[in-house]
């Protein structure tokens, strides 16, 4: 359902909002979540476009983030990159259907905007935080391996 390029936006922001102390290279977000470099710079332009991050040049530059975690949702890491389309029209192009969807696209539409709605209610502050055993982007050591 989401793009690659939306998978790979969201694993940028969780890993700049895991290192806030300072601007983080393009080269280490890349090996970090595992993006081809050259694409995540592009995906990175196009978070600072829409104002979740900010690029600061320089021998110590990089990438940060432009909010705080709290007031980034989910739903905006999404639509920086790879927006959600909603059905206005018949897709189709049916005159007579027009504005007025039949079932079928009125139900996906539906869909997403409950998928709209799920991930505007979400913060990038809350997967940081949220209780688990699969920290993002971090490979947990098993007690048995010492």
């Amino acid at each position: 359902m989401f793009s690659q390029t939306v998978e790979y936006a969201l694993r940028a922001m969780v890993f700049l909002g895991q290192n806030t102390e300072k601007p983080q290279a393009t080269e280490s977000i890349a090996e970090v979540t595992k993006v081809p470099p050259a694409y995540l710079s592009k995906v990175l332009q196009a978070m600072a476009k829409k104002g979740l991050v900010r690029s600061q040049r320089g021998l110590y530059g990089g990438f940060r983030l432009a909010k705080s975690p709290d007031e980034v949702s989910i739903l905006d890491i999404v639509n920086s990159v790879d927006p959600i389309v909603r059905i206005k029209t018949c897709p189709l192009d049916l005159k007579s259907h027009g504005t007025h969807l039949c079932p079928l696209h009125r139900r996906m539409d539906n869909a997403m905007g409950e998928v709209e709605r799920a991930l505007s209610e979400s913060t990038l502050a809350e997967v940081l935080s949220e209780p688990t055993n699969s920290v993002p982007l971090s490979e947990l050591k098993n007690d048995s391996q010492g």
